[in-house]
């Protein structure tokens, strides 16, 4: 039998490689800004055409490389980081494992210009799907400029899974503040199709921020540190009251590495519990500076996962300096030492005779203290009976029922009229039965409304039938860099579902109208919530554009609408669900309506 296991060449090695490091242009720039920032610069240059897909450029004035040095980053697993075992436990650098110059020359056109500091001249490199095709010595400055030209050119069929440049474009964005944050000492620059998109020099890391996120961020950063002897906490949160429906501008850096992780974001969530509305955000960018030793970073290609030796240390050490910085701004609410509340003066309570009993004045409406409890205590029960005595039905009683205790057995805000002649009756304000044949159907009133307004948005979005209403005073929107870039991808799809807006320049747009059936009411708020719903379905689903801004739009509207509902509005709110094509599931698959059979409720009565 012949030998069959031999050895993959160079070029197609590389070629598997860059299916895990290069995946799309953003990948690009993250390795190059990465190897500019180890090079030890100060100044980095990113200049981006057609959202990296045609180039993707680095310069920077750092070390710079010689000819050897120049020829040798090209190859596979060539690395100035590592040269033992132990090395690897020790790596404080950004790139160690010496792929992505590999990666990135077998799927593109590379042209490299280098010049050690105090050399005379430097190189120029040509590399093309990881052949060599020029070397040779340039005049050209210190430091080191990378060109990326023509990404996947060879690679037909990865190149066509890019997607659109504003989605591109997007995840450059993304990299690019993630460096640029790491870094504030580090001056950055980026430019694309010739147009400045930031100008970011050289300062603190507030002033980057700032620089980053817009003027506004002045306001509602506070300051966080924490300092142990097993890791340090440093950064800014942000203010509760400035919290938003979307989670973009939030970041962790680990020995200054950005890093994704859902357990330390929990950390920082519970120790804003009690101060945040709820579906909001707060902003953060804070770093952990651990030993490298008590980490792992090498688990994943991109490098944003990393594995902690003690997770439970790092949780509480991360979730108690952000509680303190709350606590030191004056933003969590804290115990006032300095009086004995043991002698604090009773403030006088106003009381107003209400329709039953006595009604405190001011903050809590519609909560009622009984003007007699024990003469509420000694006839509650009766009144339960007072109907059947008179002869009427007990469903056309709807007189409030108190308890002994004096507390509302049915309270006002949940109370519905059942009479007979009613089609469909309302229950706490959250479910709807209906009488059928078979038995009772039970309607789940919030999903019922996401599945009639996906379907109606899905229709506008397929129709073009643009309906839309014109604010009173257009809102000014001032949106994240990666939001501005989402918001005008999808404006085509968020024109046909009715909202219209225009650029006033950065990343501020003017709303001018919202869809004709939305409640004109904070406009900011709908469009950050609709934005990151979109975000979240992107994340978990595959869906075109127009079907996840449909779910997105129906999800968020179908939270907001009024529990309360007429027999008028909840007899429309059946018929229109038994219209839809679907009726029985919302657009993610959770159920509209259950059914239980009359045979059911019949054994719920039997006796064992």
């Amino acid at each position: 039998m012949s030998d069959i296991i031999h050895l993959l060449p160079d070029y197609l090695a590389n070629q598997i490689a860059a299916g895990e490091v290069v995946q799309r242009p953003s990948s690009v720039v993250k390795e190059l800004l990465e190897n500019a920032i180890d090079a030890r610069a100060t100044s980095v240059q990113l200049i981006v055409k057609d959202a990296g897909k045609q180039l993707v450029q680095v310069v920077d004035n750092g070390i710079g490389m010689s000819e050897t040095d120049a020829r040798m980053c090209f190859e596979r697993h060539a690395t100035s980081k590592i040269k033992s075992t132990e090395d690897l436990f020790r790596i404080r650098t950004m790139g160690f494992r010496g792929e992505a110059m590999a990666s990135i020359g077998a799927v593109a056109q590379v042209e490299l210009k280098t010049k050690p500091h105090g050399a005379e001249t430097g190189t120029r490199l040509l590399v093309e799907g990881s052949t060599v095709a020029a070397q040779e010595p340039a005049a050209v400055s210190a430091g080191t400029s990378i060109a990326v030209k023509n990404l996947f050119y060879n690679v037909p069929a990865r190149r066509n899974f890019l997607k659109t440049n504003a989605v591109e474009m997007r995840h450059i964005l993304d990299e690019f503040q993630r460096v640029a944050l790491a870094y504030p000492e580090v001056a950055f620059t980026l430019h694309h199709n010739d147009v400045e998109i930031f100008t970011l020099p050289a300062g603190k890391l507030s002033q980057r921020i700032v620089g980053v996120f817009g003027n506004n961020y002045k306001e509602q950063m506070a300051g966080c540190e924490e300092e142990t002897p097993f890791m340090s906490v440093r950064g800014y949160i942000g203010k509760p009251e400035f919290a938003k429906k979307t989670r973009g501008e939030q970041f962790f850096f680990v020995n200054n590495r950005f890093i994704k992780s859902g357990y330390l974001n929990h950390a920082v969530m519970t120790a804003y519990e009690g101060l945040l509305p709820k579906d909001s955000h707060p902003f953060y960018v804070l770093f952990i500076d651990i030993e490298p030793e008590r980490i792992d970073i090498n688990v994943h290609p991109t490098k944003t996962e990393i594995k902690f030796e003690d997770e439970k240390t790092v949780y509480a050490i991360v979730h108690a300096a952000v509680r303190k910085s709350l606590g030191t701004h004056n933003i969590a609410p804290s115990l006032d030492f300095q009086s004995d509340v043991n002698f604090a003066p009773l403030q006088p309570i106003r009381m107003q005779h209400g329709g039953e009993g006595f009604e405190k004045e001011g903050t809590f409406p519609g909560f009622k203290v009984p003007s007699s409890p024990k003469k509420a205590s000694a006839s509650g029960w009766e009144q339960l009976y007072e109907p059947l005595r008179n002869g009427q039905p007990m469903q056309q009683q709807e007189e409030r029922i108190t308890s002994p205790s004096g507390m509302g057995l049915l309270d006002d805000t949940f109370a519905a009229p059942m009479t007979t002649s009613s089609k469909t009756l309302q229950v706490h304000h959250k479910y709807l039965l209906v009488q059928v044949k078979s038995g009772v159907m039970i309607i789940d009133q919030q999903a019922a409304q996401e599945r009639i307004l996906f379907e109606k948005y899905m229709a506008s979005l397929q129709k073009k039938m643009v309906t839309s209403q014109a604010l009173l005073f257009p809102q000014t929107i001032e949106l994240s860099p990666a939001d501005s870039a989402l918001v005008k991808e999808l404006r085509a799809e968020f024109q046909e579902l009715g909202f219209q807006f225009e650029d006033f320049g950065g990343n501020t747009i003017i709303l001018n109208a919202i869809p004709a059936d939305v409640q004109a009411a904070n406009e900011k708020e709908l469009l950050e919530e609709l934005i990151e719903q979109y975000k979240n379905n992107l994340a978990t689903l595959k869906l075109d554009k127009r079907e996840n801004l449909a779910r997105a739009m129906a999800k968020r509207l179908a939270s907001k609408l009024q529990p309360r509902m007429s027999d008028l509005e909840m007899n429309s709110l059946v018929d229109k669900l038994f219209g839809c094509e679907v009726p029985n599931y919302t657009p993610g698959g959770q159920k509209t309506l259950v059914i239980m059979e009359l045979n059911q409720l019949h054994d719920l009565f039997q006796k064992g």
